[in-house]
């Protein structure tokens, strides 16, 4: 299993940048995905989630800013995000877990993650 982020930079408050994730080396169609990041000196947390068929969980902290879409075709994840403040900068990973009952269970699969700048 092979997970590729990219789509990071640097980007004033207010801005907006669209990560993707690329995965390969399994059935894309049948997984779940989640976007997790990690600031300097803080916890890996959750972003947002993704399953197989489409239903979608985004953390608070994020809802109606940032929006997880897939695209089976391209076995790729996006991460569209608006409207970023500078407390969004962080390094941001792709995920590969279990999405259930509107719940998303993260697995032990990271993608090498891609840095977010964004200035005030």
């Amino acid at each position: 299993v092979q997970l590729q982020a990219s789509g990071g930079g640097l980007v004033h408050a207010g801005g907006s940048l669209r990560l993707s994730c690329a995965a390969s080396g399994i059935t894309f169609s049948s997984y779940d995905f989640g976007w997790y990041r990690q600031a300097p000196g803080k916890q890996r947390g959750f972003i947002a989630a993704i399953s197989s068929g489409g239903s979608t969980n985004h953390a608070d902290s994020v809802k109606g800013r940032f929006t997880i879409s897939r695209d089976d075709a391209k076995n790729t994840v996006y991460l569209q995000m608006n409207s970023l403040k500078p407390e969004d900068t962080a390094v941001y990973y792709c995920n590969i877990g279990t999405y259930y009952s509107g719940s998303y269970f993260r697995k032990d699969y990271w993608g090498q993650g891609t840095q977010v700048t964004v200035s005030s």
